[in-house]
């Protein structure tokens, strides 16, 4: 599995991969925000997207997903820390997009994704995770079937595993 922010540098990692003799079957995930004008690409290139904030983004990959690929597995970004700098939907709101995401054709909703504000106070950021991991249980509970939680990055993976993290995205680990 591997995680992109920047789609133009990950076309063309897909594309040089996808040309190798015997190598695995790469699950590509794209992480970062997403813009109007870069859906298409998204729609026929990735197996994951963990940055859904609004429905006109979902409607977009819907539609330009080709119908002979799996569903595209979906994330909604959750803003779990309130920064306006930061993108992803208000806890409150996510409800209703997710209500929105599930009636589409060709996606999948999977789960909650958040990125919370770095901080050294580690009370918080176990606090911000359970927070999500919440969240997604109510809406577990109100009928979506919801699998994943994208949560946690290298300096903060402990914490978010231990609240339930299913996907950790750990770049700087391993690559420094």
């Amino acid at each position: 599995h591997f995680g992109e922010n920047y789609l133009q540098e990950s076309v063309a990692k897909i594309a040089a991969l996808a040309g190798v003799p015997n190598a695995p079957d790469l699950t590509w995930h794209f992480i970062g925000p997403i813009q109007s004008n870069k859906t298409r690409p998204i729609a026929q290139n990735f197996q994951w997207v963990h940055t859904i904030d609004r429905e006109k983004i979902a409607l977009r990959l819907s539609e330009q997903r080709d119908v002979h690929l799996p569903a595209l597995n979906l994330c909604i970004e959750v803003n779990v820390s309130g920064e306006t700098s930061k993108s992803g939907v208000a806890p409150e709101e996510v409800e209703a997009l997710a209500t929105q995401i599930v009636r589409l054709p060709r996606l999948r909703l999977r789960g909650l994704m958040a990125i919370p504000e770095p901080t050294s106070d580690a009370a918080l950021t176990h606090r911000r995770f359970a927070d999500l991991r919440q969240l997604r249980d109510r809406l577990n509970e109100r009928g979506f079937a919801m699998d994943t939680l994208s949560m946690g990055m290298s300096a903060d993976m402990e914490a978010a595993i231990a609240e339930g993290a299913t996907m950790v995205r750990i770049g700087t680990a391993i690559f420094g």
